[in-house]
């Protein structure tokens, strides 16, 4: 039986993930910024899957004191963690750099680079000392050299990923901790709708190509657990959307009419 944590995990991706962990008869423990949150998706998790394998921690990954209780917290519950999943992060309104406030750009880099090398730097210290484990990576629009107009802060902090994960690759040669990278594509949460203003022209725009290549939470975590679970090498990745996907989606969007916006668009008027 696996132990897993997911830092961001009481809603969209991280969420998903944990239901599928759950599924698949995982210990797990999600985190958040609130307890009101850990409390409220603890017992709606327990009420499905039972009480003895979910447990929560707030962590914020920008304050290191937290991610170490989270990791304590879910190691003297489950006596191991065996998969970290680093999560967490945030998406600001897509803007030209100039025309983006400082206080956002500080806040997302804060957020998706410094703290996912604060989790990086407590995990692979604990499971040193533990002597095994898994650190999954998520990557983002910008991991893989894309760029966009209005992407900037955010493209940059995921284009890191990949260098993180190359590196910490390396430090992690010769022992038992691996460093692999998960990818889930497009995958229709707040943290995406948030980048837009959802009236705007270059939402209407966005919306068309969104809907080729987008997926749901559910349809996507249920494949990215699978592939996490069945990995045992340092340098694996879990790829939702490939280049060979996305090909046929586009290749079939004419006949294939997808709405996935339409709830979340709601939600948000």
């Amino acid at each position: 039986m696996k132990s897993v944590v997911i830092t961001g995990s009481t809603r969209g991706i991280g969420r998903g993930l944990a239901e599928e962990f759950l599924k698949s008869d995982c210990q797990v423990t999600i985190s958040g910024r609130t307890q009101s949150d850990i409390d409220k998706n603890v017992t709606e998790l327990a009420a499905i899957h039972g009480a003895g394998n979910i447990t929560g921690e707030v962590c914020e990954v920008t304050d290191a004191a937290t991610i170490q209780a989270l990791w304590n917290k879910a190691n003297s519950t489950f006596g191991k963690v065996d998969i970290w999943i680093n999560n967490a992060g945030m998406s600001i309104e897509r803007k030209p750099l100039h025309e983006t406030s400082n206080e956002d750009i500080e806040k997302i880099v804060d957020v998706n680079l410094t703290g996912l090398l604060l989790c990086c730097k407590t995990v692979m210290a604990e499971m040193f000392e533990q002597g095994f484990g898994q650190i999954w990576n998520m990557e983002g629009f910008g991991s893989n050299g894309q760029s966009a107009p209005g992407m900037t802060p955010y493209g940059a902090t995921k284009r890191a990923v990949t260098y993180i994960n190359k590196a910490l690759q390396k430090e992690v040669k010769g022992t038992e901790v691996q460093v692999c990278t998960l990818s889930p594509g497009i995958v229709v949460t707040d943290l995406l709708v948030g980048d837009y203003d959802l009236e705007s022209e270059e939402w209407a725009k966005s919306k068309k190509f969104l809907n080729i290549l987008g997926d749901k939470v559910e349809t996507v975590t249920p494949y990215l657990a699978k592939g996490v679970l069945s990995s045992n090498r340092s340098g694996a990745s879990v790829r939702w959307l490939t280049t060979g996907k996305a090909f046929r989606r586009f290749m079939t969007a004419a006949f294939n009419k997808r709405d996935l916006f339409t709830e979340i668009e709601q939600a948000h008027k």
